[in-house]
């Protein structure tokens, strides 16, 4: 449909520009992505919010440049894309703290697995004590009462029976403190100070 010579003109003009300022743009991506590429220090990049297209000129420098982007935030208006090495491409757990908008904190992710890998264990252990443990009167005590005398094989068995019934972390790794502390001071320590 018609529209006037000088409106397509304006047009094409507009269209020009952004253009122009597409390709500028990915030649200033392309400088900050080979930069980040040859900085041995820098494993990720968080780049400024920025609207969908240049969002997608990034990813696609990104891509090119053999490294992995994802995008993050909840508004178009300012999600902002994150850039990886390769080799230090994010875990699940990494990504997912980024959606929520949180730092990510490896060392902190560490303990959270540690417990975590600790209370499986612990279940695994009550499981496979499972039995014995429904009768605590019979051989889980005799098994145990020269370790840790009576009352205490006593606790360990209703400990035990707890956890299964509640199937809760957090006397898992109660359960878990004390069976810690025997694996060097050090650690029982960090168990403690996770505890509180």
């Amino acid at each position: 449909h018609g529209g006037s010579p000088k409106q397509a003109a304006r047009l094409k003009k507009l269209q020009e520009q952004e253009k122009q300022q597409k390709v500028e743009f990915r030649k200033r991506m392309e400088k900050e992505v080979s930069d980040f590429i040859q900085d041995s220090g820098q494993i990720k990049k968080k780049f400024q919010p920025m609207n969908k297209i240049e969002r997608s000129i990034l990813h696609d420098v990104v891509e090119v440049a053999g490294l992995t982007s994802f995008s993050f935030g909840e508004d178009d208006e300012c999600r902002y894309v994150m850039i990886f090495k390769k080799e230090f491409a994010p875990s699940d757990e990494e990504l997912d703290s980024y959606r929520r908008g949180e730092e990510w904190d490896p060392q902190k992710a560490e303990e959270k697995r540690r417990l975590k890998e600790l209370a499986q264990r612990q279940e695994e252990e009550a499981a496979r004590q499972g039995p014995v443990v429904v009768s605590p009167a019979s051989d889980y005590k005799d098994k145990y009462s020269h370790l840790i005398g009576k009352g205490a094989a006593k606790d360990a068995a209703h400990m035990l029976q707890a956890n299964k019934t509640y199937g809760c972390g957090e006397a898992a790794v109660g359960a878990g403190r004390a069976g810690q502390r025997s694996t060097g001071w050090g650690e029982g320590r960090e168990a403690e100070a996770q505890g509180s």
